[in-house]
């Protein structure tokens, strides 16, 4: 018996994987401890599975403490340490722009401030030792940190990614001055060249990892009490780590809930045939997108949250501020505007009754007649139709339209924020989205699918039964998984099988040591430029490469991206990152007993403001189940709407497919 537990900005998710079945629950999210959240979703999965908290045999969790904290801007009070000279780093970063046009648009304060920066009398090159640290000089800056009384110190001394000497000394004066603080080495954290990216991911490791790891103590005590294992968590990368890992370094978790949906979709995208896709995960609070190419979801080396850079390898996720729970509002101007803002779990939308006021997403999906007032949201919320009229209405009157005008109005909106997103993982990378399926998933997912789907001119909808839990499904199916990269900057004579494979077998029994698996699955990534270039493109190959086979893909990787390569340019291997994973568990996505038949009822609701008669179908179509729009499919945890040129069908897997009418 295996349980993944997501927590979302509304609603924790729980999937029990039991017998080659899957149960599936909800609870509502406790932002003041989300591990009570986390309890009572594990609680309900229980209930419904009618099985004991003593038989769960694996336990994986997603959360958002990392992420909420480093999008508010809070953490641990922190030290920062750099080489002497250079302790502005983080402060100064690349002199750039966060937007071109925008000249007082600032880039988000250091978390370390001016008075808790400090400098190191050392100094290294990338040959070797050009200033010694010594004990004396390592001490006297220890008591000098202990003295400003942080909770976190972040070391990110220069050229450490090759020479980790002096950071390993500092540390463990450190350690020993300090031995209640959290001493984040960016050797350890990152291990990569660029100093501003370095120092900047290192510093959010250490603010972020004393946070997480007051949340992860009160969740292990919180299982022991309930009998459930202590839990694996979610990644960044997409891959599981042990708790005591993910406490030290909160940095590698910053991405750990949309990981998991990230995760669950590249699943049933391959078991539903359809591996390639574009991926939209509506939540309560957020929208998450990705690109999933054959069955995997693509990744990338480093990336940016809160405009702050994380120079660790993550999925190539995309967020933005349009979910379920997203507030609707008007500017200055009197224009229609729709999140970033969320009602969240705590009050929530207005139609949930518990304090809300402001009209959500939610509310207008309910007044436009696609969610049902006698149908409980998953967590057994019950929604008022009238508390949703009465607030959607006076934003209506506010910018003068009508009440199903503004409801729709307020659905355009949101789906030009979601449209927005997706259009930066494929248009703005290359990608022609007619290419791929359109994967739907998260409780308001399925409601906006076919309106993207229309803009971009995608002809196929992928629904999964699981859609409203798919992020806890991600969980439960993900393998474990261990990143260790290294800057190596080798061309010319230097770059020879001998040195790559020196540097991947090193990298390697590292990985395999932290993942607690000498027989772990190796892979290797290879990060290559031609000499002189700022950037590098992510070589996949084997572990025991050749230089002239490296060339080759990378040429062909060039050619692809930029439209021409250079046989007579120097090639320079740049990063070498090494995974090992353990693979995760395969589960039936439509195993155990079919469910009953969906009870069938008509409703009347607003479609592109015509009133329509929708067919309901309320639980689990099963397969072979023919679908034609207009019409309404309410999952447990998910609402999917099919418009009236779209049909579908319910496949083995139990995922809908549905296509456009021509």
């Amino acid at each position: 018996m295996l349980i993944g537990v997501d927590v979302g900005g509304t609603f924790t998710d729980a999937v029990l994987a039991l017998n080659g079945r899957l149960v599936t629950a909800k609870a509502p999210t406790t932002p003041e401890d989300q591990s009570e959240g986390v309890m009572a979703a594990i609680g309900a999965a229980l209930e419904q599975a009618e099985a004991r908290a003593q038989d769960v045999e694996a336990f994986s969790h997603g959360m958002t403490v990392a992420t909420n904290a480093l999008l508010e801007g809070r953490g641990a009070r922190t030290a920062f340490v750099a080489t002497q000279g250079f302790t502005d780093l983080v402060a100064l970063g690349r002199q750039d722009r966060p937007q071109l046009y925008r000249l007082c648009a600032a880039r988000p304060a250091p978390l370390a401030p001016d008075d808790l920066r400090f400098g190191a009398p050392e100094r290294m090159t990338p040959d070797g030792t050009l200033k010694e640290l010594t004990q004396d000089g390592a001490r006297r800056l220890a008591d000098e940190i202990a003295e400003a009384e942080p909770e976190a110190i972040a070391v990110a001394l220069l050229h450490s990614y090759r020479h980790p000497e002096h950071e390993r000394a500092l540390g463990e004066a450190l350690a020993k001055r300090l031995p209640d603080a959290h001493v984040s080495l960016s050797h350890e954290v990152v291990g990569t060249f660029r100093e501003f990216e370095r120092a900047a991911t290192t510093e959010i490791d250490a603010a972020l990892s004393p946070l997480l790891a007051h949340y992860l103590r009160r969740l292990v005590e919180r299982t022991r009490e309930g009998g459930i294992p202590e839990p694996a968590i979610m990644q960044s990368n997409g891959g599981l780590i042990d708790l005591a890992a993910a406490a030290g370094h909160a940095s590698w978790t910053v991405l750990s809930g949309p990981a998991g949906g990230a995760a669950g979709a590249a699943f049933v995208a391959r078991k539903a045939g359809a591996e390639n896709a574009l991926c939209l995960d509506m939540g309560g609070t957020s929208c998450d997108v990705c690109v999933v190419d054959d069955g995997a979801v693509q990744e990338r080396s480093s990336g940016e949250v809160a405009g702050r850079p994380l120079a660790l390898p993550m999925l190539a996720v995309h967020t933005v501020g349009a979910g379920g729970g997203s507030i609707a509002w008007h500017d200055a101007g009197g224009a229609l505007r729709v999140g970033p803002r969320s009602a969240g779990a705590d009050p929530g939308p207005a139609c949930y009754r518990r304090g809300g006021s402001e009209p959500t997403v939610t509310d207008a999906n309910l007044v436009l007649g696609y969610l049902s007032p006698d149908a409980p949201l998953g967590g057994d919320v019950e929604l008022d139709r009238d508390a949703a009229e009465q607030a959607v209405k006076r934003l209506a009157d506010e910018i003068g339209l009508e009440l199903l005008a503004c409801a729709e109005g307020i659905r355009r909106v949101a789906g030009a924020e979601m449209l927005r997103a997706l259009r930066v993982v494929t248009v703005q990378r290359g990608i022609d989205p007619r290419r791929y399926s359109l994967m739907a998933f998260g409780g308001a997912g399925g409601l906006h699918a076919a309106q993207l789907a229309d803009e971009l001119g995608i002809d196929t909808i992928l629904c999964p039964r699981a859609s409203g839990v798919l992020a806890a499904l991600g969980l439960v199916i993900s393998p474990r998984r261990r990143d260790v990269q290294r800057s190596v900057l080798l061309s010319g004579e230097e770059l020879t099988t001998e040195a790559i494979a020196h540097t991947v077998a090193e990298l390697g029994e590292r990985a395999r040591q932290a993942l607690h698996e000498p027989e772990a699955e190796l892979h290797a990534i290879y990060e290559l430029r031609y000499r002189g270039q700022s950037f590098e493109l992510a070589i996949a190959a084997d572990t025991d490469v050749e230089p002239d086979q490296l060339r080759e893909a990378f040429e062909r990787a060039h050619e692809e991206r930029y439209g021409y390569h250079d046989a007579e340019q120097e090639l320079e291997l740049v990063t070498i990152r090494v995974t090992a994973t353990a693979e995760g568990v395969e589960v039936e996505l439509a195993g155990g007993a079919e469910p009953p038949a969906p009870a069938r009822t008509r409703r009347t609701a607003t479609l592109d403001g015509e009133q329509i008669e929708l067919a309901v179908l309320r639980g689990i179509p099963g397969p072979g189940t023919q679908l034609e729009g207009p019409a309404v499919i309410e999952l447990p945890e998910s609402t999917l709407l099919v418009p009236p040129d779209w049909t579908g069908d319910v496949d083995d897997t139990g995922t809908i497919k549905l296509t456009r009418s021509r």
